[in-house]
């Protein structure tokens, strides 16, 4: 096609138009004045069983006061973000004056929080928007619990107050490009040189890696064959981290690729608690617990969005409420919201008594994601045409839980890590072909 035939076209193109194509959207209330959006999120309905009654007095106040600081801060923006698919740093300080970073670690700075009270922060952030719950999770439940569990004196001193004040942010890199649920066969490696390592290898899906401080990076010892821990500082020469686009769930977090090339890591930032993969456990098995509870938050958020909504919208001269089928539906919703909050609870109880074991953990986790994504698509249905915008919360949280269904063991891998525990018998490999012929 000449110049010419092209800047035709496009004369023509223009021509089609009407003058309005390019003018900015209604706001929302304006397009839609019968129904309140999410970023002013509604009061809090799901607590039917009257859960509150079983947490103590300090746990009750930290669930309100995170509830009060993200619908305060967080709803207002949330959409925006999640659309542009960028995190909104303003929120950073005020995540971080809630005193909720560390969880569950004593000292350095942190709250020290029972699993509980950490359980309970971790929903009221995800009611609102799970992708700042996820952001907390990586750099509290997952890299600050790493130092913490697995790294020396010194190293907890150095990191952990800045980390807890969230002045400084931190990331978890364990999963590979070719190595997810099977993440104990990790390629990354680690080369023992004159005063530290080399680090070299690939990894995938990081939340927070494009602008953490510091990075948790796992990687194999080429000498003992063993996964050794290291921290590894942002701008480090041979490091790069890059975000993964198009993501459909958790659009604010900023999962990365990172690349290690040749990167080195002196003596005192390896981590001498973590000399194989069973160190990783002890970790994962907390922050399983604070996954579960992600999903707790998300359909008490969908619940509440689904409550008003049902009261504000009207068809037919009626509140939706008024209809059999949607009072079903919103029922329907409520029930498993009283079953996975007290699968939740009880997770939690199980931990905080020593009597939790990774089949728990697993079963937690997977059932309650799963229940979650019934609730969220009963949500969608009763919102109709608003279910599949991102306004009115129910389809950002539709998307937002297939990543959690997936992340921290999928749904299928923790039923066979319960299957093993309750069978004695680990089916996660298949079995291996045999050379015999089968006389049937």
């Amino acid at each position: 096609m000449t110049a010419q035939s092209s800047k035709h076209q496009d004369d023509l193109n223009k021509d089609s138009k009407s003058w309005y194509y390019n003018h900015p959207a209604l706001d929302v209330s304006v397009a839609f004045p019968q129904a309140t959006p999410a970023s002013i999120f509604p009061p809090c309905t799901s607590d039917y069983y009257q859960f509150a009654d079983l947490l103590t007095p300090e746990e009750q106040a930290l669930r309100l006061k995170v509830r009060e600081c993200v619908e305060r801060d967080v709803a207002p923006i949330m959409t925006k973000y999640w659309e542009k698919a960028e995190f909104p740093f303003e929120i950073v300080p005020k995540l971080g004056a809630l005193n909720i970073a560390g969880g569950t670690i004593k000292g350095y700075g942190c709250p020290g929080l029972s699993v509980t009270a950490n359980a309970l922060a971790t929903a009221e952030i995800a009611r609102v928007d799970a992708s700042c719950s996820t952001f907390i999770l990586v750099h509290s439940s997952l890299a600050m619990l790493t130092i913490s569990l697995c790294g020396s004196e010194q190293q907890k001193q150095k990191y952990l107050p800045s980390l807890a004040k969230l002045d400084t942010i931190a990331c978890w890199g364990l999963t590979e490009p070719d190595y997810g649920s099977d993440a104990s066969g990790l390629r990354t490696t680690a080369t023992k040189v004159e005063g530290g390592w080399v680090i070299e290898g690939q990894k995938r899906w990081i939340g927070n890696s494009t602008f953490a401080d510091i990075l948790v990076i796992f990687a194999k010892n080429k000498d003992t064959n063993q996964i050794n821990g290291f921290i590894v500082k942002k701008n480090a020469p041979g490091l790069q981290a890059t975000k993964i686009e198009n993501k459909i769930g958790l659009r604010m977090v900023q999962n990365g690729d990172i690349l290690l090339q040749k990167v080195f890591v002196p003596d005192e930032d390896r981590l001498p608690g973590v000399n194989s993969f069973q160190d990783t456990s002890k970790v994962l098995a907390v922050s399983r617990v604070m996954v579960a509870w992600q999903p707790i938050g998300i359909v008490m958020g969908v619940y509440d969005m689904c409550h008003r909504y049902m009261q504000e919208r009207k068809q037919f001269g009626a509140p939706l409420a008024a209809f059999q089928i949607n009072q079903q539906k919103l029922v329907q919703m409520l029930a498993n919201v009283q079953a996975m909050f007290l699968m939740g609870w009880r997770l939690c109880k199980l931990y905080e008594s020593g009597k939790m074991t990774p089949g728990h953990a697993s079963l937690g986790k997977s059932w309650i994601t799963l229940r979650a994504r019934e609730t969220v698509a009963l949500g969608r249905e009763l919102l109709g045409g608003n279910g599949i915008i991102s306004d009115f919360l129910v389809a950002k949280a539709f998307n937002d839980l297939e990543p959690i269904y997936t992340y921290e063991g999928t749904y299928d891998i923790n039923t066979l890590v319960t299957g093993r525990e309750v069978t004695g018998i680990a089916s996660f490999k298949p079995v291996a072909k045999t050379s015999r012929i089968s006389r049937l």
